[in-house]
């Protein structure tokens, strides 16, 4: 038996997963990672402490798993889309890294779609633009901070950077880069056109070489192997958009399938041959599978919004010795089926890290009165966060048949009281992918194809992809969440010209 190592850095944490050939998870280590917020928009962490947290999480997850490293026969990477993680022609990081929950440069968007500049883009990369996206943040260095590019030689991706310190290769791949405005879909290519219309074709040289996701990109050396244990040699995967990680891992391998991830963002796709261009959707890009583009509604609007409600307005150890007796997501799940949804008409706008509605919205609750407790507020959390998610699946739906049935993933996953939500809001069954380290899995599966241990992504998918069961919606209970979301979207319309009020 040989073992394939998934490394997956997300939002908020580094995670290094070990799986059998037949994905079963032998062992996991999860280490957290330092966000800097400087100022109100801007999240960052610094790179030198990145790399230590990622050698951490690698040892323990060997150390953990209890199995000789020298049958490890390949790794990868899976990680959050977007951001900017910048080294120098020292090989040292030129600036801290910034995350994908970061709207410093909202103001260089806003002014590309004021002189038309994201329509020229579109035709080009069939996508819309985002604060968070590289070409952004980039246009916001050259405005305010020039140096930093001048001393930067490398511009990657967060899982291209743990990549580069491995091997000391630098290569770029095509599932972030095509998904973050970088790439020419007619040329499938970085463009010199592409980023002088960003005004940014001075870093077109920084790009490094583009990469399919199985490619082997360098092998482990020799210091990267006394640091973390991984055996000096084995091939490294190039890896994956965590967006793409989560779906081939949820089986995302046809057309029919659908898929939802419910983590920090909230992530919603299915596969086409070919993309949407009609201007209904905000991102394509190309998936992991050869010749697919990923097809994707996302914003930063998921389950990262109820960390903050648990770790703000939960006081844990304080709650009393009766419901202490499970973990804290015992106690969220009891509270918020406590309440029936017809019972509750709080609304919460899931906006604390971002918006899938305007660059500039705010997270809030509407509609509280002395009468509402911590449980209503929680109950409206867990509503606002499928909302969300309804309103990126409505616009993907535009461009396909309702599937029969839809992949779940993420944190929200590990709860029947919140899937039980998103099937009654969705009317749709929900497929529960078995609980596992689900982005280092996807980074696992493309190991394994450079290892020759796969096929394709579709001989994986059939080898370690499990559905643990289905929650099916209750018709009931449809009327009641159509009221609900339509509540919701006025409260949004309501908001519009407020926005601006809040630029920090």
């Amino acid at each position: 038996m040989k073992y394939l190592m998934g490394i997956d850095n997300g939002g908020t944490f580094s995670k290094v997963a070990i799986f059998d050939e037949n994905g079963k998870q032998i062992s996991v280590a999860s280490e957290p990672t330092v966000t800097i917020t400087p100022k109100s928009g801007y999240t960052e962490r610094n790179m030198d402490e990145l790399w230590d947290v990622n050698v951490a999480a690698i040892r323990k997850a060997i150390e953990k798993s209890e199995i000789n490293p020298e049958d490890i026969a390949g790794v990868s990477f899976s990680g959050h889309g977007k951001g900017l993680y910048m080294v120098g022609y020292d090989g040292k990081p030129s600036y801290n890294g910034i995350v994908s929950t970061d709207t410093r440069a909202w103001a260089q968007v806003e002014r590309w779609y004021q002189n038309g500049t994201n329509e020229k883009v579109y035709e080009m990369t069939f996508q819309e633009i985002l604060a968070v996206q590289p070409v952004s943040l980039l246009a916001w260095f050259k405005e305010n901070k020039p140096e930093v590019l001048e001393a930067t030689k490398y511009i990657f991706a967060v899982k291209d950077y743990i990549r580069y310190m491995l091997t000391g290769e630098a290569y770029s791949e095509y599932t972030d880069c095509s998904g973050s405005n970088l790439v020419n879909f007619t040329t499938k290519q970085h463009d010199k056109e592409l980023m002088r219309l960003f005004g940014i074709e001075e870093c077109y040289d920084k790009l490094p070489p583009l990469r399919n996701s199985f490619d082997i990109c360098g092998h482990i050396t020799k210091a990267a192997s006394e640091k973390t244990l991984l055996p000096e040699g084995i091939p490294v995967a190039a890896g994956m958009f965590d967006v793409n990680a989560c779906g081939i891992a949820s089986g995302l391998s046809d057309e029919e399938k659908m898929c939802m991830i419910a983590g920090t963002w909230s992530i919603n796709e299915f596969i086409k041959k070919e993309p949407v261009t009609n201007g209904t959707v905000d991102l394509n890009s190309f998936f992991c599978i050869p010749g697919y583009f990923l097809v994707e509604e996302s914003s930063p609007t998921s389950a990262g919004n109820m960390e903050w409600f648990i770790k703000n307005l939960m006081n844990y150890e304080k709650i009393g010795a009766k419901e202490a007796r499970g973990s804290i997501y015992d106690i969220t799940n009891e509270w918020v089926s406590s309440i029936e949804p017809q019972d509750s008409n709080v609304i919460f706008l899931p906006f604390l890290n971002g918006s899938n509605e305007d660059p500039l919205a705010k997270g809030t609750f509407i509609g509280l009165t002395a009468f509402h407790s911590k449980k209503h507020m929680l109950r409206a959390v867990y509503e606002g966060i499928v909302f969300s998610h309804v309103t990126h699946v409505k616009k993907l739906l535009k461009n396909r048949e309702v599937p029969k049935s839809i992949s779940l993933s993420g944190g929200a996953a590990n709860s029947d009281v919140w899937i039980q939500i998103f099937a009654d809001a969705l009317q749709i069954p929900i497929d529960v992918i078995e609980d596992k380290e689900i982005g280092a899995q996807g980074a696992a599966m493309a190991a394994g194809i450079a290892a020759g241990i796969y096929n394709d992504y579709q001989d994986a998918v059939k080898r370690t992809v499990t559905i643990t069961k289905t929650i099916v919606p209750r018709v009931e209970y449809k009327e009641i969440y159509e009221e609900k979301y339509a509540t919701y979207r006025a409260v949004i319309d309501g908001l519009g010209g407020a926005w601006s009020h809040f630029k920090n």
